[in-house]
């Protein structure tokens, strides 16, 4: 039988989560952040200054991690100071990224011309016109519709 001694910082740590009712993936989640902030500390997180918080999400940006994955490791960390160690200095430290939005393709005014233009009946246009002016997408409502009417008349299919 093997046995694993557990640092007093950890369990601290576990018994702040458990009495917060935190489930099993999130306290996995915010241990291994924690141990990730230690091995690049290579000392106990107890002893860090607020450089060395700084300097380990600088590190998280320069090694190509997902915003939300810094932002989770981060969300970890900033439980250990917040929670366990009372260090609120070094959780104004901790900066959260937001991820950028992605613009929506947005068809051009010549492009939504040539589509209402392709659409054989009112009805077929005014599908399309009340689908486009509402923000929907073309694969969202028509997709495969519109292809399937343009086929149907010999056009060639544009994307």
């Amino acid at each position: 039988m093997s046995t694993t001694t557990i640092s007093p910082l950890r369990q601290r740590m576990i018994e702040d989560m458990t009495a917060r009712k935190f489930g099993p993936a999130s306290q996995r989640s915010h241990i291994e952040s924690c141990e990730r902030f230690a091995a690049y500390l290579k000392r106990s997180p107890a002893t860090a200054t607020p450089d060395d918080v700084r300097l380990f999400q600088l590190d998280l940006i320069e090694s190509g991690l997902s915003i939300p994955n810094r932002n989770r490791i981060m969300s970890g960390a900033k439980f250990l100071f917040r929670v366990t160690l009372r260090r609120l200095d070094l959780v104004s430290e901790v900066f959260h990224m937001k991820e950028p939005s992605r613009v929506p393709l947005i068809l051009s005014q010549d492009e939504t011309k040539r589509l209402l233009a392709m659409a054989g009946c009112l009805r077929d246009r005014l599908l399309l016109s009340l689908g486009y002016g509402a923000g929907l997408r073309a694969g969202s409502y028509a997709g495969d519709w519109v292809t399937r009417s343009i086929r149907r008349r010999g056009e060639p299919a544009f994307r």
